[in-house]
C-alpha cells in the first residue's frame, strides 16, 4: 500500500489526528475491503499503488468552509490517498470550490498534483471505503470521533456543507440538534457553536447523470457558505 509524499506540514494537533486516522484498525469488515480493493486494483490503474487505508481530512487549517462527505471511493481516495481526489464526485466538487474561488485549480487526480484549497478544509463522515458505499451503523459509529475531533480543531469554521443526507445526519447528531432537522438542498440549520450547517446533493453520478444535481445548483451552495461565513 502507499505511502504519503512531503505535504504541507499541518499544525500539530491536526497532524496528530491525522495520524491516528491513518492508523485505525477499528473496522474489520472496512479493513478486509480497503486493502482488497487495494491489491486487486481496477484494471485502469493497474500499475498505480492504492493508498488502502484510512484517509483523513486536508486543505486550509484556517478554513471558514468545511465540506463532509460519506466516505472515500474505492478507486478514489483509497487508491489516491486525499478524500475526493481521482473519482467523478471529485471532480464535481474540486471544480465547484475552483469557482467558488477556494481552489487553484479545478481539478484533482493525486496528492501531488499541486491543488491548494484556501479557506476551504474537505473531510468525510467514514474514513474508510465501505463496500457498496454503505457503512453498516457500528461503523460509522467508530468513525464519528475523528469527525468531532476535526470540527473541534477547525475552530475558524463558520459553515459546515454536508454533502448528501448522510453526512448532514451526522453534523446534526455530532452537534446534538434535536429535533434533526430536515435535509434538502441548500437547507440550512443554525449548529450550537455559531456554525451553520448547510446541506447539498452529493455530487454522485446517481445525482449528476440524473439531473438532480447540476453544476447551477452546486454553485450555489458555495456561493451561499461564501456569504454565511462572511
Amino acid at each position: 500500500m502507499g505511502s504519503r509524499p512531503h505535504e504541507t506540514a499541518l499544525p500539530a494537533p491536526l497532524a496528530r489526528l491525522a495520524a491516528e486516522v491513518e492508523a485505525c484498525r477499528r473496522c474489520p469488515r472496512l479493513v478486509a475491503w480497503r486493502e482488497q480493493v487495494a491489491s486487486e486494483r481496477r484494471a485502469a490503474f493497474v500499475d498505480q499503488v492504492y493508498w488502502g487505508r484510512p484517509v483523513p481530512g486536508f486543505g486550509d487549517p484556517a478554513a471558514t468552509v468545511v465540506v463532509v462527505g460519506l466516505a472515500p471511493a474505492a478507486h478514489g481516495a483509497n487508491r489516491t490517498g486525499r478524500i475526493f481526489t481521482g473519482d467523478r464526485s471529485g471532480d464535481w466538487l474540486f471544480r465547484a470550490l475552483w469557482r467558488a474561488g477556494y481552489a487553484n485549480q479545478p481539478t484533482s487526480t493525486a496528492r501531488d498534483d499541486g491543488l491548494v484549497l484556501s479557506g476551504a478544509w474537505v473531510t468525510a463522515a467514514v474514513r474508510c471505503a465501505p463496500p457498496g458505499n454503505r457503512p453498516t451503523t457500528e461503523e460509522r459509529d467508530a468513525c464519528l470521533p475523528f469527525l468531532d475531533r476535526e470540527l473541534e480543531l477547525l475552530d475558524r469554521t463558520r459553515v459546515v456543507v454536508a454533502l448528501g443526507g448522510f453526512a448532514f445526519g451526522i453534523v446534526a447528531s455530532l452537534a446534538g440538534l434535536r429535533p434533526r432537522p430536515r435535509f434538502g438542498h441548500l437547507a440550512e440549520a443554525a449548529l450550537p457553536d455559531g456554525r451553520t450547517l448547510l446541506a447539498s446533493y452529493h455530487p454522485s453520478q446517481q445525482n449528476t447523470f440524473t439531473g438532480t444535481l447540476t453544476e447551477e445548483m452546486f454553485d450555489r451552495v458555495f456561493d451561499r457558505a461564501r456569504l454565511l461565513a462572511g
